[in-house]
């Protein structure tokens, strides 16, 4: 395709609106793993249950109801989160090829690209993250998403909600890093798509792999992040995780390297295929927004 007859990039509130509804399906479809995947980060010491285990139990001892406790913090946080994303993913894509001289995106900028997007990200997510985070524990006594932010901004002001602010930064990094520069690996490999089918496949291949990669690389963060936000401050005590990568060296000493990756199999399960299905429906949503908007988009 020639430079001249090249669609001109969607507008910025289209990337945003795809983001919105692609975020929405993803959280809908995925999240009694999140669930699953807090209580396991939570748990100190030598795991008790498995992924398997930590369902039965929570439906057994708490009914099937606790599998969506915490879900109105995420969801409401889930549209301007996943709209973030992919809008900043656009924004600094678009940056870094301007400022490195590039017409066509490479596999560093990709990953400088996601890394980028996921700093942005992570500024958003902090305070809905922490209310979910004291929802989704077991020991939570909160009556829901409105008692957990009065409480804490009682007790540790308005900035309290930002607990957790430094790890969850290193967590939206990593994923993002992984996340986008794996999908411009994958998709390079891939058959070039002749059907809109096709590229949709290729699409939620690409997306699922970014997502795995994502969470391989992230999971460890995720873990201190879980344990800082979960964690209720005592008055003159000082707090057992407080700065990310000290954190990180005291779990893997008093609890084994494994246990920096505690939650990984429901995280991957859920993170995995919800990668996919978020680029799946980011990818078809924007195609619409092409068609209706008809030149010089498409």
């Amino acid at each position: 395709m020639s430079a001249e007859h090249k669609p001109k990039p969607l507008p910025f509130v289209a990337n945003f609106a795809a983001g919105a509804i692609a975020g929405i399906s993803e959280i809908l479809t995925f999240y009694p793993l999140g669930v699953v995947k807090t209580r396991m980060q939570l748990e100190t010491g030598k795991a008790k249950f498995g992924l398997v285990g930590t369902f039965k139990n929570i439906i057994r001892e708490e009914g099937a109801g606790r599998l969506y406790r915490g879900l109105v913090p995420p969801l409401m946080l889930e549209a301007p989160k996943r709209a973030v994303k992919f809008a900043s993913n656009d924004f600094w894509g678009k940056t870094y090829l301007g400022l490195a001289g590039e017409s066509k995106m490479t596999q560093n900028l990709s990953i400088l690209t996601g890394c980028s997007a996921g700093a942005t990200e992570s500024f958003v997510v902090v305070p809905f993250e922490l209310v979910k985070i004291k929802l989704q524990d077991k020991a939570s006594t909160y009556k829901g998403p409105i008692d957990v932010v009065k409480q804490i901004v009682r007790k540790d002001g308005p900035l309290g909600l930002y607990a957790g602010m430094e790890s969850t930064f290193w967590r939206h990094v990593y994923w993002n890093g992984g996340y986008f520069g794996c999908i411009y690996t994958v998709k390079s490999l891939l058959p070039k798509p002749e059907t809109s089918q096709a590229e949709l496949f290729n699409n939620f291949i690409s997306g699922a792999i970014g997502g795995f990669a994502g969470t391989v690389l992230n999971t460890p963060f995720d873990v201190v992040k879980s344990r800082i936000q979960g964690a209720e401050k005592i008055p003159g005590v000082k707090p057992k995780y407080n700065w990310t990568y000290p954190a990180l060296a005291t779990i893997a000493r008093e609890e084994g390297f494994a246990a920096l990756y505690k939650g990984f199999v429901p995280k991957v399960l859920r993170l995995a295929p919800g990668g996919g299905v978020l680029l799946l429906v980011v990818e078809f949503t924007l195609g619409i927004f092409r068609k209706a908007l008809g030149p010089p988009y498409v």
